[in-house]
């Protein structure tokens, strides 16, 4: 092999110089919507453990005197109770490393290009952490079941139903109840748009799903997070409206009059369940979220915690090399339930989205986030 004269070493460093950054495909990540709450008061991060609590005042149990003029008995008081939720904590790392003198042949700066890309790799982890959220619930209530109840069927179900009838917080297009017999025939038999009927009644099954979930406790707008398909489907029957909705640096799409903010997303193509409790027919998840369904907080950390940079000298025969460290924390934590996975290490994607890591503490009709499965 002959041996690498000037000229090529010009031609190598020309080359790389003609290389950029190939671009970031960006779509509507559902951690910068509405979607999530990172209000500073939702979660406290100083705790001294791998879980933390949160607490909140309970809805009151009034009990109301009928006043008297002549009878002086004390009235009876009105007692005030309060719950805590736990909520595990989370910590990633992303970091590179460097050969010192690589650059005399490429004249590019790698740990340059972590740098530059550091943001991004946050943004998108912290996305996929929020989606684990979405997933475990998903599957804590359908485990909930058990095998022997039901997800939401009628409008007269009781999703609060535990034990060995247990009801689970989820609608499945393809069983029985108000969508009619349990569908049989196919994956294409009970979608979420009912491609043979006209205009709006090709959506009375999503109208179903949400009256059955939240009946006259509906939140005045929710946010539809649901497969490209499905969006397809509503902008083919002429059924997104003119008007968008701007909320920060998103816009969003909506159908009827606002009601659903459309985020469409190829995450949750498949059937989220795991369990046979679900029809085999559906294939697709559907999450239909009211605003705050997921509380955020960052776990501060101090600049030497976050950002750190080392220097092996004698590494590459004494070639050297360089390393680049990124550190960041955060709680990512379903409204209206408590955790229950592991207590003594921080949570990966996995054990965020493993069906026994939430507990629903709250009441059916305070929940907020509606896993969908249809075909």
């Amino acid at each position: 092999m002959a041996a690498i004269t000037e000229t090529d070493f010009q031609n190598i460093r020309i080359a790389v110089n003609a290389y950029t950054d190939e671009a970031y495909t960006t779509a509507k990540r559902i951690g910068t919507t509405g979607v999530v709450d990172r209000s500073p008061d939702i979660l406290d991060p100083n705790s001294e453990s791998y879980i933390g609590q949160m607490r909140w005042f309970k809805p009151l149990n009034p009990t109301i005197n009928l006043i008297s003029l002549t009878d002086p008995t004390p009235g009876t008081t009105t007692g005030i109770a309060t719950d805590v939720a736990k909520y595990i904590k989370s910590m990633r790392s992303f970091g590179g490393d460097q050969v010192n003198l690589q650059r005399i042949v490429s004249q590019a700066d790698g740990l340059a290009k972590l740098g530059r890309d550091f943001s991004h790799v946050q943004a998108e982890d912290e996305n996929s952490a929020i989606w684990g959220v979405l997933k475990g619930v998903a599957q804590s209530e359908v485990d909930r079941v058990a095998g022997t109840g039901t997800g939401l069927l009628d409008f007269d179900t009781d999703a609060d139903v535990s034990g060995v009838n247990a009801n689970g917080f989820f609608v499945d297009v393809n069983a029985d109840g108000v969508f009619g017999a349990a569908a049989t025939d196919g994956p294409s038999s009970r979608s979420l748009v009912d491609p043979a009927a006209v205009g709006a009644k090709m959506f009375a099954r999503l109208f179903q799903a949400v009256g059955v979930a939240w009946k006259d406790y509906e939140p005045s707008y929710y946010y539809m997070v649901t497969d490209p398909e499905t969006v397809a489907n509503l902008r083919i029957a002429n059924l997104v409206d003119s008007e968008t909705v701007t909320e920060g640096n998103l816009v969003f799409e909506t159908i009827f009059g606002g009601r659903f903010r459309l985020l469409p997303t190829r995450a949750n193509q498949g059937n989220w369940s795991g369990d046979a409790a679900v029809n085999a027919q559906s294939t697709k998840t559907t999450f239909i979220m009211g605003p705050g369904s997921v509380a955020f907080a960052n776990i501060g950390l101090t600049n030497e915690e976050r950002l750190e940079y080392g220097r092996n000298p004698s590494a590459y025969y004494g070639g050297g090399s360089n390393e680049l460290w990124y550190r960041w924390g955060y709680i990512p934590h379903p409204s209206g339930y408590d955790w229950a996975g592991d207590e003594t290490a921080f949570a990966d994607d996995t054990a965020l989205a493993a069906a026994g890591s939430y507990v629903r503490k709250l009441s059916a009709l305070n929940l907020s986030i509606l896993p969908i499965f249809h075909s």
